[in-house]
Order: C-alpha cells, then sequence, then structure tokens
C-alpha cells in the first residue's frame, strides 16, 4: 500500500468514525423528538378526555337544576290546584278567588314579578307592545292612554310587555280640514 492509500483509509476510519457519532447525536436528538411527540400525543388526549368528562358534567348539573327548578314550581301549581278546589267547594266563592288572588301576590312578590305601570307614561317599545293609536287633540305624542292586557317584569327582564293602546297628537292638516 501506498502512503497515500494508508492516510485514505485512516481518514475514512475517521470520517466513519465522526459520522457514526453523528449519527447517535442525531438518533439521540430524534429519540427525544418522539418522546416529546409521545408525552404531547397523551396529553391532547387527557385533555380532550378531561373536556369530554366536563361536557357530560355540565350537562348532568344541567338537567338536574332543570329537574328542581321544575319540581318547586310544580308544587306551586299543585299548591294553586288546591285552592281552586277548595274555592269550588265554599260557600262564598267571592272569598276563595280572593284566597286565590292573595295567594298569587304572595308567589309574585316571592318572585319579584312586578306590575308595569303603563297609563300615562310614554309609550316604551321595550315595556308595551302597542296594539293600537288613537289620534286625540287634547294629550300628548306616544303616551299610553289604554291597557288592554297588563305587563310584567321579573327584576329587570319584561316577562311580558303591556299590550296598550297609544295616544297619537292629530295633526294640525286634519284639524284645519274639519
Amino acid at each position: 500500500m501506498t502512503k497515500k492509500t494508508k492516510n485514505k483509509g485512516k481518514n475514512d476510519s475517521k470520517k466513519s468514525e465522526k459520522l457514526t457519532k453523528v449519527e447517535i447525536t442525531l438518533q439521540e436528538e430524534l429519540d427525544k423528538v418522539y418522546l416529546d411527540l409521545k408525552n404531547q400525543k397523551d396529553k391532547l388526549l387527557r385533555c380532550y378526555a378531561d373536556f369530554d368528562n366536563y361536557k357530560k358534567r355540565v350537562e348532568k348539573e344541567k338537567k338536574s337544576n332543570e329537574q328542581r327548578i321544575k319540581k318547586i314550581y310544580l308544587s306551586e301549581i299543585l299548591d294553586f290546584k288546591e285552592l281552586f278546589l277548595q274555592a269550588l267547594d265554599d260557600e262564598n266563592p267571592k272569598e276563595g278567588l280572593r284566597i286565590l288572588v292573595n295567594k298569587l301576590e304572595q308567589f309574585f312578590e316571592s318572585e319579584k314579578i312586578k306590575y308595569i305601570e303603563c297609563i300615562g307614561k310614554s309609550f316604551n317599545h321595550e315595556l308595551h307592545h302597542a296594539v293600537s293609536t288613537i289620534e286625540l287633540d287634547d294629550t300628548e305624542d306616544n303616551i299610553v292612554i289604554e291597557e288592554i292586557k297588563k305587563g310584567y317584569l321579573v327584576e329587570d327582564y319584561v316577562l311580558r310587555p303591556a299590550h296598550v293602546i297609544v295616544a297619537k297628537k292629530k295633526c294640525e292638516e286634519e284639524e284645519i280640514n274639519e
């Protein structure tokens, strides 16, 4: 062998040694990345499972709350039914109705249900539903002059708007033509 061939063999051996070290380092890094990826995938799957369990728990709580609220209101309705039956049996039906109205008022008060005052007030589309308008001379524009159906609030929420008739001021042209 010549000197060149010997040196070339040594160089090849050194290169191959370096390549092996690089390959080992790369393989270690690749293993590390795979392990990291596996850990992240496991975390993601746990998050999906946790979220799915959370959704199921919330749905179960929602149904439970609905049943609890339903039970409360249905028991109130049963009380009213019994009062109606008592009123039917009562010698004085007017007294029975008075008792029913009082019970309803107590229920409304306990649930913070309030009547919407509207006669003589300015029309408010959030609180009132205009059934009709009437043109009048002696009133301001958009004033509620008659209540057809009572409206109610639960705290600040409109349970049912009041159905009203609203006054409109007569136009001057119509007054001149008459």
